[in-house]
């Protein structure tokens, strides 16, 4: 669908990224669009900034200005069968800032054929948060947060980093104080950004432990410059235990990192974590990637629990787990990339796995017991793959000397459905 326009076909709709500087900050473009508009489209915060375009506008120019004005309803959902419905028409949408950086604009053109739609930016509340403080941006962590859980900071918080964070109010201003503090880092910075563009830009710094103004308005960017002593996430798979709370059901670091090595995650995959315990493999799965995506399988509900706290803590919020047993709770799932057994394991299992995966899948299983080591081994035989055995020993002290204590070994199989 499209308009035509002195015999040119154009797009019926244009995206214009929208500042706090309301019309002034316009494009000549973007300025067009809206003069042209049949309906104009904005949040609540959005339509108040849209002044007349000219000074010297009728009052019916300006009555049938405020009659073409649509505002978008919340959820945000509900307001795109509200905008197709004005297929054919002149309709400009208002968005902030760059329409495709944490923006709207994402969202509106799934619905869209790419002729259909144009779009017209403003700079993003990224860039002009950069320009305020003479960050380089392409040297920032930039995080959209506003409907998201704060801890997702969690993975950045590493000394002498700069993020950028996009929050939805003073509230949340705080709310990521607080966790900035809990995290160790409660010597880092934080500049606090409102409006920006317009003209109630203020800008205000404080320490992440100071007691924060109860006066932060929306819209309000974060700038946080990251110190303190608190554990910074390793980049390289295998985190330390100790970030992770445990009953003991979990795969050890060492163990971990060559789990993680076999199942070698890349960008927007999916995992099946199947027997997750505290979720180790998964969330270091997910935290290898911010596109990643896992599924945890738990029969233990408190493990299912402790799993999806871990997650959260470690800013990896989206981990999903499924409470019960497999193969029964694999039902309804979407097929993984690649798939980690570290309990549940049995030939049941195996033989349902290989008529469910579609071919090509990674497959890594740990087992621990006699048991579960025989099946891997028939199970190598029959499906290929490689099969080791991973022996690991500690120093420790033996009267007043020392020597090597050994712990279980794990018996890994690898291979591909």
């Amino acid at each position: 669908m499209f308009i035509v326009v002195n015999g040119n076909e154009v797009p019926w709709l244009t995206i214009i990224g929208w500042g706090e500087s309301g019309t002034q900050g316009l494009t000549a473009a973007s300025r067009e669009a809206l003069e042209r508009a049949e309906v104009v489209f904005g949040a609540r915060r959005h339509l108040r900034l849209l002044a007349p375009l000219s000074t010297d506008q009728s009052a019916d120019l300006k009555a049938d200005l405020k009659t073409k004005l649509r505002e978008w309803p919340v959820p945000f959902a509900d307001g795109i069968p509200q905008l197709l419905a004005e297929r054919g028409r002149r309709v400009v949408m208002l968005a902030s800032g760059d329409p495709f950086w944490f923006g709207a604009g994402t969202s509106i053109v799934s619905h869209l054929e790419p002729r259909e739609w144009q779009a017209l930016p403003s700079p993003s509340t990224f860039s002009l948060a950069a320009s305020r403080l003479g960050w380089p941006l392409q040297d920032c962590t930039c995080l959209g947060l506003h409907a998201k859980p704060l801890t997702r900071v969690r993975p950045y918080l590493h000394p002498g980093r700069r993020v950028l964070v996009l929050v939805r109010d003073g509230d949340a201003v705080a709310e990521l104080a607080q966790w900035v503090c809990q995290f160790g880092f409660a010597d880092s910075k934080l500049t606090v950004l409102e409006a920006l563009g317009g003209e109630h830009e203020r800008v205000r710094a404080f320490p992440a432990a100071a007691t924060l103004p109860d006066d932060i308005t929306h819209p309000v960017a974060v700038a946080l410059e990251v110190a303190g002593e608190g554990p910074a996430l390793p980049l390289t798979p295998g985190l330390p235990d100790s970030f992770f709370e445990h009953d003991g059901q979990i795969t050890k670091q060492a163990i971990r990192a060559m789990t993680l090595a076999a199942l070698a995650p890349k960008p927007g995959e999916r995992l099946w974590d199947i027997g997750t315990g505290s979720g180790s493999i998964a969330i270091e799965w997910l935290l290898a990637h911010p596109d990643n995506q896992a599924v945890g399988f738990e029969q233990n509900a408190e493990r299912a629990a402790r799993a999806r706290s871990n997650a959260e803590n470690l800013g990896v919020d989206w981990l999903e787990v499924k409470e019960g047993s497999a193969p029964d709770v694999l039902n309804d799932t979407p097929l993984p990339d690649a798939l980690f057994i570290g309990g549940g394991l049995s030939q049941a299992l195996l033989d349902d796995l290989w008529q469910r995966l579609p071919e090509g899948v990674r497959v890594v299983a740990n087992a621990v017991t006699l048991e579960s080591e025989a099946l891997l081994a028939h199970w190598h035989q029959q499906a290929g793959g490689e099969l080791m055995r991973l022996e690991l020993a500690n120093a420790a002290l033996i009267g007043t000397r020392r020597g090597w204590k050994a712990s279980y070994p794990i018996v890994q199989w690898r291979g591909v459905r």
